[in-house]
């Protein structure tokens, strides 16, 4: 599912770097962030709990503890070594980096600042708070006015559907042109941008001459530039950054995944890719990521982006999952997430709320709505979370005010109402027994996504007086956007369980023509929306499955390839010593084992996931045939998905030499959105008919 940027912003945290702490005192949680922003040599958690039991001396028997798994599972700090870290600030002082302007930012003499210091820069400061000094001085800022989706661009590395929300904080101003329509962007905003006239001016700075930028206070965001000239280093040495950076990238996902911001996964890309990395000669990291790596890229991401590697899909989960974290929590939160609602007292404390709102002061009515009743609690859980509700209620009614409430009152109850709807579809899905291949791509993630933006806005309104105006239109603009992505997945979910429920009610009715010897698989070219369903006999081998899918994309067979499943020591007999399949067995070999997914890889730029749905009904012709797909395939020399997608928009570019090699590569009548069902058929009839003749 595709969703614009300015339906997903839901909700940007005022400080990502730094979480709640709900069982550390607020003083221990000061002493803490005064610590991980301050420190800048590596360090130890006895070092990290002395200087926080210092401020505050309760809970000395678990603070170490506590503090370790916050440091590891919210990951506030890089590991260096055995019980050695090293905060963000250690590791990035003195880092130094590269901004390339942009013709517009040269012709009007400004720099935007935008994401172009991330993930270096102190991510507890917003873009417009940067500092940046010339010869020992500090730079002035001006101000540009211009159309949002101009600047888009310039915060794409933040996720791009988190771009309209930066330019928002930028000013009260924008914020409210921003909150007065949900779906439509303002036509013009203003933003704070570096005077950069007399930088440009006396450097002699011209096109493809580079901005050198050092951090030189990382805890108050302030930088110095110095030029460097377009020609001064060379391709060697760029290379070997490159090198570094792709590495690390890799190194980050394997240590993140893709659960943290993009930001978060930037940063942790600079750590793994070393001090190399972090130092000039450089590439700009926009220009890494968009214009000179093939191997790293943007993906979907639910309904965000996240960085991935080219052409894989990041996998779905199996459960919801939310923002909090398992260590240093209450009892009543490790309660709720043992029954699959991950989320902080506040957020309970914020349906307390809304049933004070409601004048509704049925205990069993609130347990309900915290704890839908699809989730079957345990008597003990539930009579936990009835005495919490209960005592909690009784607190807030001695200073509870409808009146001043009256704003945030009804934000609250819609917002919990959805977050309610949410935690109910995730619970009957996972318990439900659908086999999720046949759910949307994503499903939990989206989920999973909306729930965690729902409970960021009900911590937010568990309060006993209303936020500041702009905010609260702001939280009810995502709260409208929200409701509806929710209602758009939901559609797609119903439709699945309804084609999974008719597919299984079909396979029972007529049990006597179906023939477990004939199975329905997708095939999908990984990191495009490209894809065949296909119905054949279980009796092809994986050699042939290579020629099935060769004609189905229409490739000509130009690369090599193999077949990899996820093996386990007992696949030994059909996995060679490098664990890719043997492609002489029979897809009823694995179909045998119960392999429910499997990998083509071809050459060094393709990965054809193959996915089995269900025994099926036997071609009335004995032949395998497609059934359905959606899509072009890319020509198997574009190299990769990451190129394809460029090129898929270069046809519509305004420089006619990128168009005219657009169309090289993909063909002059390609066309993305064709798929003809008669025409693909006819592209696999000669290797269809060679299964009958073995």
């Amino acid at each position: 599912m595709r969703v614009s940027a300015k339906r997903t912003r839901a909700h940007l945290k005022q400080n990502a770097f730094f979480p709640t702490i709900a069982a550390m005192s607020p003083e221990q949680e000061e002493a803490l962030y005064d610590f991980l922003t301050d420190r800048i040599e590596p360090f130890t958690i006895k070092q990290v709990a002395s200087a926080v039991y210092k401020k505050d001396r309760r809970r000395f028997g678990r603070l170490s503890t506590d503090i370790a798994g916050l440091i590891k599972t919210q990951r506030l700090a890089f590991e260096v070594g055995a019980n050695k870290w090293i905060t963000r600030r250690g590791c990035f002082s003195d880092a130094r980096f590269v901004i390339c302007p942009t013709r517009v930012e040269l012709l009007n003499g400004i720099l935007i600042p935008g994401h172009r210091c991330a993930p270096l820069a102190n991510p507890g400061l917003l873009p417009h708070e940067y500092v940046f000094y010339w010869n020992g001085e500090p730079i002035p800022f001006t101000s540009t006015e211009a159309d949002p989706e101009e600047l888009y661009p310039y915060y794409s590395i933040f996720g791009e559907e988190f771009a309209p929300q930066y330019i928002a904080q930028e000013s009260p101003d924008n914020e409210k042109a921003f909150n007065a329509d949900p779906y439509e962007d303002p036509a013009e905003v203003s933003i704070k941008t570096v005077d950069m006239r007399r930088f440009y001016r006396e450097t002699g700075f011209v096109p493809g001459d580079r901005i050198v930028a050092s951090v030189k206070d990382w805890q108050n965001g302030r930088f110095d530039l110095e030029r460097a000239a377009g020609d001064s280093w060379s391709e060697a040495d760029l290379d070997e950054w490159l090198c570094a950076a792709e590495e690390g990238f890799k190194k980050s996902f394997e240590a993140v995944g893709a659960d943290g911001t993009t930001e978060e996964q930037a940063a942790w890309a600079y750590f793994c890719g070393g001090e190399r990395m972090r130092d000039v000669p450089c590439y700009p990291l926009e220009d890494f990521l968009y214009k000179k790596t093939d191997k790293i890229e943007v993906v979907q991401f639910g309904i965000e982006s996240r960085f991935w590697y080219a052409g894989k899909d990041i996998p779905d989960y199996r459960e919801l999952r939310g923002i909090h974290t398992q260590c240093d929590e209450t009892p009543l939160e490790t309660m709720l997430f043992q029954n699959g609602v991950p989320v902080s007292e506040f957020v309970a404390q914020a349906y307390v709320r809304d049933a004070l709102y409601r004048n509704d002061s049925d205990i069993a009515e609130i347990v309900q709505r915290i704890v839908p009743p699809s989730i079957k609690m345990s008597r003990w859980d539930l009579e936990m979370l009835a005495s919490y509700v209960f005592e909690t209620m009784e607190e807030f009614e001695e200073t509870y005010l409808i009146f001043s409430d009256k704003d945030a009152g009804p934000v609250r109850q819609r917002v919990a109402e959805l977050h309610t709807a949410v935690i109910d579809l995730s619970a009957r899905l996972k318990k439900g027994g659908i086999d999720s291949r046949w759910l949307p791509k994503h499903s939990f993630i989206i989920l999973s996504q909306i729930q965690q933006h729902a409970a960021v806005i009900l911590e937010n309104l568990d309060a006993n007086d209303d936020p500041f105006g702009n905010e609260l239109g702001a939280m009810d603009n995502s709260l409208e956007s929200m409701c509806e992505t929710f209602a758009e997945v939901k559609e797609m979910i119903d439709k699945s369980l309804d084609n999974y429920r008719r597919s299984n009610i079909t396979l029972v009715k007529f049990d006597s023509v179906v023939d477990a010897d004939w199975r329905s698989i997708q095939i999908s070219i990984g990191g495009t929306d490209v894809w065949r369903r296909l119905v054949l006999p279980c009796s092809v081998t994986l050699a042939e499955l290579h020629n099935l899918i060769q004609a189905l994309f229409g490739w000509k067979g130009i690369y090599n390839h193999f077949f990899i499943v996820d093996a386990k020591e007992k696949h030994y007999k059909w996995i060679d010593e490098h664990n890719n399949v043997k492609e002489s067995i029979e897809l009823a070999t694995l179909f045998g084992e119960n392999v429910a997914e499997f990998m083509y890889e071809y050459g060094t730029h393709w990965t054809v996931k193959i996915i089995v749905l269900s025994v099926c009904v036997a071609a009335q012709n004995g032949k395998a045939h497609c059934t359905m797909g959606e899509n072009a395939a890319p020509p198997e020399k574009v190299e990769g998905p990451l190129r394809f997608r460029r090129f898929i928009s270069a046809l519509d570019s305004a420089n006619a030499k990128e168009r005219k090699t657009a169309k090289e590569q993909l063909g002059a009548a390609f066309d993305l959105n064709e798929f003809n069902l008669q025409k693909c058929n006819n592209q696999i009839k000669g290797v269809v008919e060679a299964f009958g003749q073995r």
